[in-house]
């Protein structure tokens, strides 16, 4: 979710109000999805390399976080959508956590859709966090190297349970996965929209969703073989 900083710059806004334009797009989509009854939905918010910006702006990040958790768990609830956060959320303060934590608890036995926000995430990080929970099996004796296989690998990564994506959006006019679900995005098929995220609206969905229906996905077959199968 790209260009929250740059749509309020070019209205000669501070940063800060172009977090708080992106979060209402946030919302939008989130609704938007759970009405089409799209399976999974994960949206990165905030990623390892964030903490890095002025401390000012994070803090802020943070505050807007808190109070967004505070103010919309509730509606998630009663929408049926489940929520979790993938990433290393202890880098977070102890308030934060907890809301994340409730939030996650309130929502567990919803079915509708999956909603995943990455925080404090790093796909690195996610493939090195993997494979350590690996390591202490088999050094545990729990698990034999020679049965570590990419099923085995996917049941430790934190999107373990939901299906890899189908689609990949990124707005923001960048053309590049930061970091993003290095595990996952295998065969994703790739949307990059030069749309600042704070203007991403239903519209914008429907045009990566009507992008995504005209990809042929081979999975290394040939075109001739997925035509047949669907014959």
């Amino acid at each position: 979710m790209d260009g929250n900083g740059r749509w309020a710059r070019q209205r000669g806004r501070q940063r800060t109000s172009g977090h708080q334009a992106g979060f209402q797009s946030t919302r939008d989509i989130v609704e938007a999805c759970a009405r089409q009854q799209i399976e999974a939905l994960t949206l990165f918010a905030f990623s390892s390399e964030n903490w890095n910006r002025p401390q000012k702006e994070v803090g802020l990040l943070m505050d807007l976080f808190l109070r967004a958790l505070k103010s919309e768990v509730s509606k998630l609830y009663d929408n049926n959508i489940r929520i979790r956060f993938i990433g290393e959320r202890t880098a977070f303060q102890a308030n934060l956590q907890d809301e994340m934590e409730r939030a996650e608890q309130l929502t567990r036995s919803n079915t509708g859709l999956n909603l995943a926000i990455a925080v404090n995430y790093g796909g690195r990080w996610d493939i090195v966090n993997a494979a350590r929970q690996l390591a202490v099996q088999v050094q545990e004796g729990t698990l034999v190297p020679g049965d570590i296989d990419t099923d085995t690998f996917s049941r430790h990564v934190s999107l373990a349970g939901i299906p890899d994506p189908d689609l990949f959006i990124r707005t923001g006019g960048e053309k590049r996965i930061s970091n993003y679900l290095l595990w996952h995005l295998a065969y994703t098929e790739l949307y990059f929209t030069d749309v600042l995220w704070p203007d991403f609206s239903e519209i914008e969905l429907h045009n990566a969703l009507n992008f995504y229906a005209g990809r042929q996905r081979r999975f290394g077959r040939t075109g001739e073989q997925v035509t047949e199968k669907h014959a």
